[in-house]
């Protein structure tokens, strides 16, 4: 609660933003926009889909399933428009970390191939596992967490866990889900922190400015969709070296300022569509 009470008031509420006659105004482009997003991101899926299939059949193979998505999240960048500018503040740790990131808009899994080069491996929300197609990268290689049942969000936890005692990254969304109130965050979860104290590995975090006024909840009839510069802060790690679960409140509240400062720092104050 803490957190939510704090970024209210430094971060605004990206609905109360908008004007209302652009909503209406621009409705027919940003439809036009979302159908082009949707031909090509589906168009370029299937056509990579067998090679896909065949890469990840086995995890041998997954480091080249990575870096094939790599390679397609720098094709989508810029075929739909959003082409990522990306400040690193730092560079990345050598071995093993969680890479925790806001999240505003579902431009953000795609970006995050192009903003760290080093193979990991993403924890998602378990309802990717009902997405046509997209699915197929969460059956074996990615991480689904069934945040609804205690029991399956633990043995994700413990997925997670093995994947950095093998030497792979975690990236994943401490709110769990896209807020609402976008660019506003929603208070972080505790998993990602209790994973990266019990293995003692470095925390990166990442803020990803402009994602959530580019594409909105795609269904939603006045949901954001357009293109444009996408903006994105690579942070300093933070250390997790010696920390224990009494650290864990603390280390969850060091990395939410961190994400949230470029997020006050750019924030908009004028109406937007």
């Amino acid at each position: 609660m803490e957190q939510h009470a704090a970024a209210r008031h430094r971060v605004p509420d990206g609905e109360q933003l908008r004007s209302p006659l652009a909503r209406w105004l621009f409705l027919p482009l940003r439809w036009v926009y979302k159908l082009w997003f949707a031909l090509v991101f589906f168009g370029s899926l299937v056509v990579l889909y067998p090679y896909f299939r065949l890469l990840l059949g086995h995890p041998d193979r997954y480091p080249r399933a990575f870096r094939m998505k790599r390679r397609w999240a720098f094709f989508l960048q810029w075929a739909i428009g959003t082409p990522q500018q990306v400040e690193r503040r730092a560079d990345l740790p050598a071995g093993p970390m969680v890479i925790c990131c806001n999240h505003g808009s579902y431009l953000d899994i795609i970006q995050m191939y192009n903003i760290i080069p080093t193979y990991f491996l993403f924890m998602g929300k378990y309802e990717l596992l009902k997405w046509p197609l997209f699915n197929i990268f969460f059956k074996g290689m990615n991480i689904a967490v069934n945040r609804n049942n205690r029991v399956e969000a633990a043995m994700a936890l413990r997925k997670a866990g093995d994947a950095i005692d093998r030497g792979t990254s975690i990236a994943l969304f401490p709110e769990g889900t896209i807020p609402a109130h976008a660019p506003r965050m929603k208070p972080f979860k505790d998993g990602a922190f209790r994973l990266a104290i019990e293995k003692q590995v470095p925390i990166v975090p990442v803020t990803f400015v402009d994602h959530w006024r580019l594409f909105g909840e795609p269904l939603e009839l006045l949901s954001r969709a357009r293109p444009g510069r996408a903006r994105a802060v690579l942070h300093k790690p933070i250390p997790t070296k010696g920390m224990t679960m009494d650290d864990l409140v603390a280390l969850r509240q060091q990395v939410y300022a961190t994400i949230e400062e470029p997020l006050i720092q750019f924030a908009p104050r004028h109406a937007d569509h």
